[in-house]
């Protein structure tokens, strides 16, 4: 028999969840819920809801895709949790860290795997940098500067949800910079001295559209991170320096095809030699493997119990308790938010 599954929030995102799932032999998307349902533009070979919660209650389930406001992030995963269905729940986990303790203390005390969506440690240049950095030929890490950018929020207009701060509880730094933040996290370390300008000065909505942050972690690594949405040409860039050499990850595949070509340079340090013009080795990507791989590791896990290695709880908590620091970390913001 197929596992069950259903998708909550029936967007870009939920739609291209169901792709992926479609792959997966013995997993069956029967279900699927979005408020924008009505009788002309809602799937017609599938069980249909508006409200995400009449599918959680009244849909025979094994598994259950968010892909909802921030706002209805968590209440979602632990409606799902306390129907003894397996979740995957795309980032950011919750608006707040506040609202992913609970679901901490509920998923300690069963064996349903819960996964989160930080899709961007599926790519492959991230995948082959983390190898090289495990394998430490290049030695250890000294520091990471990224510019992850947009030219917006999607979209910045008084009706959106992500400019409400009520409902999206942040702007640019929780909706795109946290993918950058966990990677650093992932590259590197947790960070613990936090330093940070936070500004909406341009869009001038009650949430940010630029994060400035300076990080260190006990190890001694400094990061920096501008989280944009002022970046008029859309942006990804990490640069990883190690003791001997480099790893700079630059462009991105998307389905938007924004973000450039997908790139891994990899630079070799000879500082006595090499006249600061070292051998570099460039590694292009042509596909982009992330949303079926990070598919295949939740279904794995669901199928062979295994461990949530990607996107797990604590990771998850890990980086929404680094967020709410970095928006503490401003004074004026603090004062403003807090």
């Amino acid at each position: 028999m197929p596992y069950k599954v259903g998708i909550v929030g029936y967007g870009v995102v939920g739609k291209r969840r169901h792709i992926s799932l479609n792959k997966i032999p013995d997993f069956e998307v029967t279900s699927v819920s979005d408020i924008s349902f009505n009788s002309e533009n809602k799937p017609h070979d599938l069980n249909c809801y508006q409200d995400f919660r009449d599918l959680i209650n009244n849909e025979e389930l094994d598994a259950l895709f968010i892909s909802l406001p921030n706002n209805f992030a968590a209440e979602a995963t632990l409606l799902g949790l306390n129907k003894n269905l397996n979740v995957f729940c795309e980032k950011p986990p919750s608006k707040t860290l506040d609202e992913l303790l609970p679901i901490k203390d509920f998923i300690k005390k069963t064996e349903l795997k819960l996964m989160y969506g930080f899709n961007h440690r599926f790519h492959s240049s991230v995948i082959y940098a983390k190898k090289l950095i495990d394998k430490q030929e290049l030695g250890k890490v000294i520091n990471l500067k990224g510019t992850y950018g947009k030219s917006k929020m999607i979209s910045f207009n008084q009706t959106d949800w992500r400019t409400d701060r009520k409902k999206s509880g942040g702007g640019i730094l929780l909706d795109q910079g946290i993918h950058m933040l966990d990677l650093m996290n992932y590259f590197a370390g947790g960070f613990n001295t936090i330093f940070s300008i936070i500004q909406n000065s341009f869009w001038n909505f009650d949430v940010e559209d630029n994060a400035f942050v300076l990080m260190q972690n006990d190890k001694g690594v400094v990061a920096q991170l501008h989280s944009s949405a002022t970046q008029w040409r859309h942006k990804f860039n990490l640069e990883i320096t190690l003791e001997k050499g480099s790893l700079i990850l630059g462009g991105l595949l998307t389905s938007s095809k924004s973000y450039g070509e997908e790139t891994l340079k990899i630079i070799y340090a000879d500082p006595d030699n090499d006249k600061g013009n070292p051998k570099e080795e460039l590694i292009n990507f042509d596909e982009d493997i992330s949303w079926d791989e990070e598919i295949n590791t939740f279904t794995s896990a669901v199928r062979n119990s295994d461990k949530i290695e990607n996107g797990s709880i604590d990771q998850a908590i890990e980086i929404m308790k680094l967020i709410e620091q970095i928006y503490k970390a401003d004074p004026i913001w603090k004062n403003k938010y807090y």
